[in-house]
């Protein structure tokens, strides 16, 4: 069984500058639903790593974070997918954590859990940070312009190598194809 791992707001979901803090705010982008459905039935395993800093920032709570993502979970379920794991990090970018992407730990960690190696393993994000921990784990970037990626798109710092895509359902056509 292949894995792959995505990002959550601004791939799966429509991202929010002022975050997601509820499960009515939490809206899928168009295609991704059906995206996850087809790496399902394709024997892929799909792991979410998400960066939620709105719990430091007591934005919102751990029990608000379980709903929002039981909120997804019904909703790739309905669409005939399955999300196979989520992993977060609670943490606020001045709290220096080797959880908070760009660093890679929570990319290690999914590793070390799943027992599996993160070579050729894609990571699909819309920001520079989801590119740089990927990279940093020794897994295989990819872009999508929905969320941040149309900005992290033009961004200098962007390597040349990563691939990108409009969406998650491109990058999943993408995906499948190479199998």
């Amino acid at each position: 069984m292949k894995l792959v791992i995505l990002d959550r707001d601004g791939v799966i979901n429509e991202d929010s500058d002022a975050f997601i803090k509820s499960p009515a705010e939490w809206k899928p982008i168009r295609g991704s639903l059906e995206a996850i459905a087809r790496l399902h039935r394709a024997d892929w395993r799909v792991v979410v790593a998400t960066n939620q800093s709105g719990i430091a920032r007591k934005l919102f709570d751990l029990d608000t974070l379980a709903r929002i993502h039981e909120t997804m979970h019904r909703q790739v379920r309905d669409a005939g997918g399955m999300i196979d794991a989520v992993f977060y990090c609670p943490h606020g970018p001045d709290d220096h954590c080797d959880c908070r992407k760009p660093a890679p730990g929570m990319l290690h960690d999914i590793s070390r859990r799943l027992h599996t190696e993160l070579a050729d393993v894609p990571v699909i994000g819309d920001s520079l940070r989801d590119i740089q921990a990927a990279r940093a784990a020794g897994a295989s970037p990819i872009l999508v312009k929905t969320g941040k990626g149309g900005i992290t798109a033009n961004n200098p710092e962007l390597d040349n190598s990563v691939p990108v895509f409009n969406d998650l359902y491109s990058a999943v056509n993408h995906l499948l194809k190479e199998v």
